[in-house]
């Protein structure tokens, strides 16, 4: 007999963690190569792990709500004859260190500092501490006696990484009890007006009102939101676009296009070929920021932003997209939205993602200030199409006509996208679009 170690398997370059959210599979429960063993969810998404060998569960390292990092092993897999896959004791802690390098290494500098002057964060009694909960108490300067008093509301009581960022969230001003090991009698300044930071004032709820759980994906939503805002200096272009022609288009041709493809032909994917193009004419709009470094992306890969039956907004990405004609970009388009409905989507779809385009006209608004899906640095919104009075110009004089406009709002961050760069990304969209041949073909 062998024994395989099931790992978490890398979900992407942004994803770090996975919470499991269930076993479907047991201790002594026979399991097939490639079947699913557990699901889990990210702060993006929800999958399965499935196995790479054939063999039975007989052991599971993690429970349900538990926080696993990339590479860590999950579970022991018995494995029948000598011709199985053994995974040796020095092999795993490569590849998981090789896995996990780029977790490791972003760890340690944020870190470095409060392991250095800080008593060590450890289980106490029988409180277990997971890895990630401790680092995050020791970055965020969680004394032990806290941690031990923090409410948990993982299994068994176990504080998880949300329960920390609320309490970091309600965290008093009383100051922290540290070991005595580690205090020091100081002069503390009193804060001055200019550096205290308001309060803000807590919300009760009377008897009348009712109180609503945020889901997991609201709360890991909210977080990254306030987190770009706080990342990112953002700054917004508007401009509008004379879209007639493309309405003109696409009703010629939708009909014949949806009996010949299949595929029903939306604004969607004709606006993003004119993203794609101008992202090609301005590849500086096509970067992301690490420290004092700007990253300048090989491929064009554009996030759609897409609603979820809760309410929720997830973004897949539509990889290589000035790579894809009309008809490639429309196929790309309804499957990723339709996936994301059913929520089907896999880690790897809303991965990678250099730009992201959100249409908020869905819902009938007329423009938007959206906020900027880090690590990029720009954000599309499109506005709802609008058949207003327009002057029109042409050679024989200007004109009112019935037109058909929308709005475009570029988000964009100021640290490395100066006003001309981000006006002269949004007007090539606009150029693209208003310049649109009625008589394509596709």
């Amino acid at each position: 007999m062998a024994k395989f170690e099931l790992k978490l398997p890398k979900m992407g370059e942004s994803v770090a963690e996975a919470t499991i959210t269930s076993w479907l599979k047991e201790v002594g429960e026979t399991i097939d190569a490639d079947e699913a063993v557990l699901e889990i969810a990210t702060d993006k998404v929800d999958s399965e792990v499935p196995s790479e060998v054939e063999g039975i569960l007989v052991e599971k390292l993690f429970d349900v709500d538990d926080v696993v990092q990339v590479g860590q092993t999950i579970a022991i897999i018995e494995t029948e004859g000598e011709g199985s896959v053994s995974v040796s004791s020095s092999e795993p802690a490569k590849t998981e260190a090789a896995l996990a390098a780029p977790v490791v290494a972003e760890v340690e500098k944020t870190v470095v500092a409060a392991q250095e002057t800080a008593a060590p964060i450890v289980s106490s009694g029988d409180r277990f501490y997971s890895p990630l909960v401790k680092n995050i108490a020791k970055k965020e300067g969680i004394s032990q006696s806290e941690l031990d008093a923090m409410p948990g509301t993982g299994k068994d009581g176990r504080v998880t990484k949300n329960d920390i960022f609320a309490y970091l969230g309600n965290r008093s001003e009383t100051p922290k009890v540290e070991s005595p090991a580690t205090s020091t009698v100081v002069d503390k300044p009193q804060p001055t007006q200019d550096t205290e930071k308001p309060k803000a004032a807590p919300v009760v709820a009377s008897g009348d009102d009712e109180i609503i759980e945020m889901t997991r994906m609201g709360k890991l939503i909210a977080h990254h939101m306030v987190e770009s805002v706080q990342t990112s200096a953002h700054v917004q272009s508007f401009i509008e676009a004379d879209v007639t022609k493309i309405w003109n288009w696409r009703n010629k041709v939708k009909n014949d296009f949806a009996k010949r493809e299949g595929e029903n032909l939306t604004f969607t994917p004709i606006f993003m070929e004119a993203v794609a193009k101008a992202l090609r004419d301005f590849p500086m709009m096509n970067i992301s920021v690490q420290g004092d470094s700007i990253i300048k992306k090989k491929h064009i890969n554009l996030g759609m932003a897409a609603a979820l039956p809760d309410g929720n907004l997830i973004v897949p990405v539509i990889k290589d997209a000035d790579q894809l004609n009309l008809v490639g970009m429309t196929k790309k388009v309804n499957d990723l939205a339709n996936r994301a409905r059913l929520n089907q989507l896999k880690p790897d779809d809303i991965q990678g993602g250099t730009y992201t385009v959100t249409n908020v006209g869905t819902f009938g608004s007329i423009m938007g200030t959206p906020i900027i899906n880090q690590p990029q640095v720009g954000i599309l919104a499109l506005g709802a199409i609008r058949k207003v009075p327009a002057v029109v110009e042409t050679p024989e004089g200007d004109f009112i006509g019935i037109r058909y406009r929308m709005f475009m709002s570029h988000s964009y961050d100021h640290r490395v996208v100066n006003g001309a760069l981000g006006g002269q990304f949004v007007k090539a969209v606009k150029d693209y679009l208003e310049a649109w041949d009625p008589n394509r073909e596709i």
